[in-house]
C-alpha cells in the first residue's frame, strides 16, 4: 500500500496541465512507452518543457525511463498509479462519525 506523502507526491505531480497529459498520453501507450521525440511530436511540447515536465513525473515515481541505444523510452509505472488511484478509494463509502474530540 502507498504511503500519504507518496500519494500526496504522485497527486502533486499530476496537479499540472502539461505533466497530465504527458502521463494521459504515456498510459494510452502501455508498456511500451513512447521516447522524448514521440511525445514531443504528440504533444507539439518543446522537449526542454518535455524534459522537465518528465523528470517531476520520474521523481514522482509515476514514469520510469530506460534508455534504448540513443533513445530514452518512458513509460508509466502502472504498478504506482494503481497504487495511487487505490490510496484515494481505499475508503471509499466507509462512513464518518465524529467523536468526542471532533465534536467540540
Amino acid at each position: 500500500m502507498i504511503k500519504h506523502s507518496s500519494a500526496a507526491l504522485s497527486l502533486a505531480a499530476l496537479g499540472h496541465d502539461a505533466r497530465l497529459t504527458i502521463f494521459r498520453l504515456l498510459v494510452r501507450a502501455g508498456e511500451e512507452g513512447l521516447n522524448i521525440g514521440e511525445i514531443a511530436q504528440h504533444l507539439g511540447m518543446p522537449a526542454s518543457t518535455l524534459a522537465y515536465h518528465l523528470k517531476t513525473l520520474v521523481e514522482a515515481g509515476l514514469v520510469t525511463q530506460e534508455r534504448e541505444g540513443r533513445q530514452i523510452m518512458n513509460c508509466v509505472d502502472f504498478d504506482v498509479m494503481h497504487q495511487t488511484v487505490s490510496f484515494l478509494t481505499a475508503e471509499c463509502c466507509a462512513g464518518v462519525k465524529l467523536t468526542q474530540t471532533n465534536a467540540a
